[in-house]
């Protein structure tokens, strides 16, 4: 194991993968809600690590092939994004919003294939995760010695699956702040307006 390659790979998913995005505020609320966070924490983090070794593996070279298929995926996934952040500052304007009970659950339950569903949606629609652990990853790791770039992505992939782990599971420790609805708006309305601004932004 080359370990500098490895501390490479590491600091820099690290520096990408902690800013607040449309991803990693879904993963936050359902944290926060305890709702599926198991199946959430597990369809992240591995996808995360297909993109990282795709990338590492020299896959992002298709993207300056087919120029066409990947600015059609971004419109996609724009479009997506703003349907999210429209409905998030649904949620956030509406009465009647679910809070938290004493013992930190919602209601209602939510079942798991829209869950799930809205999970994969979120990693492989957003054009940030492409960016960040595609693109940018994958041109870093290209640049480490040939024997090393394993290396450098089993770092990437280290600190992603702890990333969501922690937050995951750690968003638990907000509940008691989410047992008032007006504490699940200014969520709601932070998240969509932070998604749309992100659609926005990305326009071409």
């Amino acid at each position: 194991m080359n370990w500098l390659s490895f501390s490479h790979g590491a600091a820099l998913c690290a520096s990408l993968i902690v800013t607040i995005g449309a991803q990693n505020a879904f993963v936050l609320r359902q944290g926060i809600m305890r709702s599926h966070v198991g199946k959430i924490v597990a369809l992240c983090a591995l996808s995360d690590f297909i993109l990282i070794g795709a990338g590492v593996g020299g896959a992002s070279v298709l993207v300056e092939r087919y120029p066409v298929f990947v600015h059609a995926m971004l419109y996609v996934g724009l479009a997506y994004l703003a349907w999210f952040g429209f409905n998030a500052l649904r949620r956030a304007v509406r009465p009647g919003h679910a809070v938290l009970d004493a013992g930190g659950t919602t209601a209602p339950v939510q079942r798991a294939m829209p869950i799930v569903l809205m999970t994969l949606a979120f990693t492989w629609l957003n054009p940030h995760v492409y960016l960040d652990t595609f693109l940018l990853i994958g041109t870093a790791g290209a640049r480490e010695p040939e024997g090393a770039r394993s290396a450098f992505a089993l770092g990437a992939m280290a600190v992603s699956g702890v990333w969501f782990i922690g937050l995951g599971y750690g968003a638990r420790m907000l509940a008691p702040l989410f047992r008032r609805a007006t504490a699940w708006r200014v969520l709601d309305g932070a998240i969509g307006s932070m998604v749309l601004l992100l659609a926005v932004t990305q326009l071409r």
